[in-house]
């Protein structure tokens, strides 16, 4: 038996660099997508979802859309995975 705790989710959040972003209409709404929301299941793959803002302005409904698969946005999530490894393996405690 383990005393290692267990961890029920590890996830962050990326900004889309500009050149990367895309828009996406859901329930006759356009959005501008601008951050990716990047997950670590169990079996060690990655998954990611995208958030953004209304086209139209305002706060609009937060609204999950699907990453689009590009080389380009692949690239930022391991990228960003790797990133997000190296900053936990260096935390410095509660404080």
């Amino acid at each position: 038996m383990s005393n290692d705790p267990e961890v029920s989710a590890l996830a962050i959040n990326v900004t889309i660099p500009e050149a990367l972003r895309w828009t996406d209409t859901r329930r006759g709404e356009t959005f501008t997508l601008t951050t990716l929301n990047v997950r670590l299941l169990p079996d060690g793959r990655l998954a990611a979802k995208a958030y953004g803002r209304p086209v139209a302005g305002g706060r609009g409904a937060y609204v999950s859309f699907p990453v689009p698969d590009k080389p380009e946005l692949a690239a930022l999530v391991a990228e960003a995975a790797g990133r997000a490894g190296a900053l936990w393996a260096a935390h410095r405690g509660l404080g």
